[in-house]
């Protein structure tokens, strides 16, 4: 596939987190045309797409992955060169409240969406078969946990924890079978923790912001020790675009920041963070709202990502530190606390989730 060339590509999940920071980039930085598909559950949120929505390359179509006619339709009315499969459950704590969601999304909804990849492929000719994708985006926790050394890579074996990894496995799963056995060329990526503008925020990282700001409590899960590997949701949109234009088919890549940290020391960052840029007007650090709280059922120690295979391959480099990352994430939610203000006043209101 020639690089810039313009492609169509099918966007699920497009209205939440990742998708939304894959479509804004695919507008503004390629010649290709998007349509995003989203059910506009609590975490689909159109506004994070303000900036694209005019654009005559990018539209909307509201549609439950799980909707076969609808998705269905929708492969013959806009015939992509990619699927890019982000729609998904994807937090933890609500699986441990409600899995029956998990398992309807991320399994059934997967199973859906490679159904009708399936058939609109085998309607190509040789040429569009040859340059289609299905593009399965999934998460490092599949993988289950690591101790104080090593690191995921493709060859790591599925050992998923939660409902919500134990789902992805098996979407994973299907995605692979439907290469093996039907030949659809699919690739999939396995990410690390994003962070960034527009998240969701119940996330660790806009939850502190939020909460920060708010003079409330910061709840840290056990003593904060817990490790994830972070990156910066706009360099994983880079390398979703580099894995579609340019992976090979049938193969798996690990995307991830090479951004270590234990989850305490993410929080005191937060902190230190807004102490220089937005300080508490009684001068003390927010620092000391933190709190200690008991930990979340089947809580994965330790997550860290090789991404040798990608940056070797295909050419993939993090532009972001955690430092400069996370300095952009907090100055963006403090410019847009209309944008967080509004979430906080319907679907979710900062408390918390996955107690069991």
């Amino acid at each position: 596939m020639t690089l810039n060339q313009p492609l169509r590509v099918l966007v699920t999940g497009g209205a939440g987190f990742i998708g939304s920071a894959l479509v804004r980039q695919l507008i503004r930085e390629t010649p290709h045309e998007v349509l995003n598909i989203d059910a506009l559950t609590y975490a689909g949120n159109l506004s994070s797409l303000a900036e694209v929505d005019q654009s005559p390359r990018y539209r909307f179509a509201q549609a439950d992955i799980c909707d076969q006619e609808a998705i269905g339709a929708l492969f013959a009315e806009f015939k992509p060169d990619i699927v890019t499969h982000l729609a998904a459950e994807s937090h933890v704590d609500r699986s441990i409240d409600g899995p029956a969601a998990f398992i309807q999304t991320n399994i059934v909804g997967t199973f859906t969406m490679l159904s009708a990849a399936l058939d609109y492929w085998r309607g190509l000719d040789a040429e569009a078969q040859a340059r289609f994708r299905f593009h399965h985006i999934s998460t490092d926790e599949v993988f289950g946990a690591l101790g104080d050394e090593g690191y995921f890579t493709e060859e790591t074996p599925y050992d998923p924890r939660s409902p919500y990894s134990a789902s992805k496995a098996g979407s994973d799963h299907l995605v692979s079978a439907w290469h093996h056995t039907y030949g659809l060329p699919v690739v999939i990526t396995n990410c690390s923790n994003n962070y960034g503008p527009y998240h969701f925020p119940e996330k660790l990282i806009p939850l502190m912001i939020i909460k920060c700001l708010a003079g409330e409590t910061l709840p840290v899960y056990g003593q904060g020790t817990n490790v994830r590997d972070w990156l910066f949701v706009d360099d994983h949109a880079a390398a979703l675009r580099a894995v579609f234009e340019r992976g090979k088919v049938g193969e798996s890549y690990m995307v991830g920041g090479n951004s270590e940290r234990k989850n305490i020391d993410v929080v005191k960052t937060i902190c230190a963070t807004l102490d220089r840029l937005r300080p508490r007007e009684d001068g003390k650090s927010y620092a000391e709202q933190i709190s200690y709280v008991t930990d979340r059922p089947g809580h994965d120690f330790r997550y860290a990502i090789d991404a040798t295979k990608l940056k070797t391959e295909l050419g993939w480099q993090p532009r972001e530190t955690f430092e400069s990352g996370i300095e952009k994430t907090i100055d963006w939610y403090l410019q847009h606390e209309g944008w967080w203000q509004e979430i906080l006043s319907g679907a979710y209101r900062g408390e918390r989730l996955g107690v069991g």
